[in-house]
């Protein structure tokens, strides 16, 4: 049972930044629970901005809301002002589910992606490196297109796997861009379930809660030290608060999530 849980959190994690435009309406739901018609939702050329938007209740625009599992609680996301600007708040009790946007394909190289956020509280017994306690206050996942005929067989059994469950498929790879609690900043962190999640750790420990943290990552450089290949093309952006392997509790804040790209020198 255990097994399978993980499985399904591995594919409610990335299914949606993969294959949302195929999900049928039982795979994804909206906040309050409800189905809506995944085969709908455009690919979009920007991110929407937190910003641009008015403090209230209810998903931001653009951003889709999607479900680990049907089993999970739900993080619940809300616009604030908070400190002159709207932002996005995410409270997270003994809960994981996320917000994504499914882009049109593009090429990585010399894209960066740029964030800020802030986290209020501490996950104390949470460890990235063990799939029991992965448990984190912020998560910022970019999904990659590829070859998956080329993938090992243990991987393309977990990406057939996860289309018996859901009926659609994974992306190629994901890099998971995350806040941890005990892993060193800038180490790579394999997924315990699949090898085409790889964490990168950006913000460690608890010493810096309550400040905003900014920060800028080279997509392609990130995803050759990864996974040693040169990346497909970026197919999705999604973030992700959960406290559910803990039974715990955080409060967090994301500011802007923008890709930008520099003209190489």
């Amino acid at each position: 049972m255990l097994k399978l849980r993980s499985l399904l959190f591995v594919v409610g994690t990335t299914l949606f930044l993969g294959g949302c435009a195929g999900l049928s309406s039982e795979s994804v739901q909206n906040e309050a629970g409800q189905p809506f018609n995944a085969d709908q939702l455009p690919a979009q050329d920007e991110l929407p901005k937190f910003s641009a938007e008015t403090p209230r209740d209810g998903m931001p625009n653009g951003w889709n809301f999607y479900r680990i599992a049907p089993f999970k609680k739900n993080t619940v996301y809300r616009l604030e002002n908070y400190q002159g600007k709207t932002v996005l708040s995410a409270n997270s009790k003994t809960s994981a589910s996320g917000l994504a946007v499914k882009l049109r394909p593009r090429q990585a190289e010399n894209v960066f992606l740029q964030w800020e956020w802030k986290a209020l509280s501490p996950i104390v017994n949470a460890d990235n490196a063990d799939g029991y306690t992965d448990d984190a206050p912020l998560r910022i996942l970019v999904a990659f297109d590829g070859n998956k005929s080329k993938l090992p067989l243990k991987e393309k059994m977990t990406f057939e796997m996860a289309n018996l469950i859901s009926g659609q498929e994974m992306p190629y790879a994901t890099l998971m861009y995350i806040w941890s609690g005990k892993s060193p900043i800038d180490s790579i962190i394999t997924n315990a379930h699949t090898a085409r999640i790889k964490m990168i750790v950006v913000d460690s420990g608890w010493d810096n809660l309550g400040e905003w943290h900014k920060h800028q990552r080279d997509l392609a450089a990130d995803y050759k030290r990864a996974y040693g290949e040169a990346p497909g093309e970026i197919i999705g952006i999604a973030l992700l608060t959960d406290t559910d392997n803990t039974k715990s509790e955080t409060r967090a804040f994301y500011g802007d999530i923008e890709l930008i790209r520099k003209n190489q020198k």
